[in-house]
């Protein structure tokens, strides 16, 4: 069935058309649905993160049935032989709808939406902001999907079969997303009218978990927690594609994996998010949740050693300071220039924004917008130490994305 879906012809984009726009339907009554009271969703059929989870790899690397958020998210920087330098995001989301399958005779009944994020950064290779020596200007793009979990327009496969995620590419756009398990890591590609790429990536460093065993608290509240764990460096290489213009690129990248429920506690209003790969061979992850006002409501972090050794930093190990800031054209503000501090870790880093406007701005959900992008890293003397990528959430005016 999904072959004849991407077959060529006016019946194919008929229903393609159709096919979206039930996606779409979907997506709005998942939104209605966050908006009603726990009480009458039925929250209590819903799995919790736990601190005694049972790991089992490779299979939790597959979705994880009865958690009501769920997603894997990479970042990355790459290069190209011609000396242009890409940052990247994918991610693909699971939103439940249900705890379990409806009670429906038909694969059409969904229990889930899948959600896809890709963005490209072009970075400059010069100074921040300015021309990249090839002559293409430095620019972020985003691209989305959104979809219900049903044969034809996306799904999660199940262990062994190597598929971990799919969905088609965007409207106007020929083929799919994916994600699948190598044996060793992930490959992922992507497609969207401005851009493409399709990478694989093999451990640098072993997987880790974030927090003891993978529970990682983002609250004091019994669900505000969930279960993580990350491949901090990834040997990556591929195709990349940028106005219809491929070249080969190699890199590094960083990966999330993070399955919960409502983790987020009650009051917090967005995050700041931080990872940072550092020359020495250090990994350095930050959160910060933020209360309506702005303020810092819980706090936590890793720190992966060269040799992968892991350490666990509380709110006190830990300090951030913002030093600058960038206005989005859609009016929100953000930071893009941190100073951040890991006493015990003889850390004193200056982290910035590779290039201000790495915004993604949602066509699908207007008000959902957050900041992803590449960051450089510094010592205060100026010489370059690292780079890495900061989510932010919850700016202004922009809706907060689920958690």
């Amino acid at each position: 069935m999904r072959d004849r879906v991407q077959s060529s012809g006016p019946r194919r984009g008929r229903r393609e058309t159709e096919f979206r726009r039930i996606g779409l339907l979907a997506l709005l009554l998942a939104l209605v649905l966050v908006g009603i009271p726990q009480s009458l969703r039925g929250d209590g059929e819903w799995e919790i993160a736990r601190p005694d989870y049972e790991w089992s790899f490779p299979q939790d690397h597959w979705a994880r049935d009865g958690y009501k958020t769920e997603w894997w998210y990479f970042t990355g920087h790459l290069a190209a032989e011609s000396g242009e330098r890409y940052g990247y995001q994918f991610t693909f989301f699971r939103v439940g709808l249900l705890s379990g399958k409806p009670e429906v005779a038909s694969a059409w009944g969904a229990k889930d939406l899948i959600m896809g994020h890709a963005a490209v950064s072009i970075l400059p290779t010069t100074e921040r902001g300015q021309k990249s020596k090839s002559g293409s200007g430095a620019a972020h793009r985003f691209s989305e999907v959104v979809y219900r979990t049903v044969p034809m327009l996306g799904g999660f496969g199940a262990f062994p079969d190597s598929v971990i995620a799919w969905s088609l590419a965007p409207a106007g756009t020929e083929g799919k997303w994916e994600l699948t398990w190598n044996g060793e890591a992930f490959d992922f590609t992507a497609k969207d009218a401005r851009f493409a790429f399709s990478l694989r990536t093999k451990p640098i460093k072993p997987m880790i978990y974030q927090g003891l065993n993978g529970y990682s608290r983002k609250g004091e509240g019994a669900s505000a927690a969930s279960q993580y764990y990350s491949f901090t460096r990834l040997a990556t290489e591929g195709t990349f594609e940028v106005d219809g213009r491929a070249q080969q690129v190699t890199g590094q990248s960083w990966m999330d994996k993070e399955f919960s429920t409502d983790s987020m506690a009650s009051g917090q209003a967005g995050w700041d998010w931080y990872s940072l790969q550092l020359n020495d061979d250090r990994d350095l992850m930050l959160y910060v949740l933020r209360d309506e006002k702005g303020r810092v409501d819980y706090a936590r972090g890793t720190l992966v050693e060269a040799d992968a050794t892991v350490s666990y930093l509380d709110r006190d190990a830990f300090e951030i300071s913002v030093t600058g800031d960038w206005t989005s054209p859609s009016g929100d503000s953000y930071p893009d220039e941190w100073r951040i501090r890991v006493a015990g870790a003889s850390l004193d880093l200056i982290v910035r924004s590779q290039l201000p406007d790495q915004e993604n701005r949602s066509k699908l959900i207007p008000t959902l917008r957050y900041w992803e992008g590449a960051v450089e890293v510094t010592n205060p003397s100026g010489a370059t130490v690292g780079v890495g990528f900061v989510e932010m959430t919850g700016y202004g005016s922009a809706t907060m994305p689920a958690m």
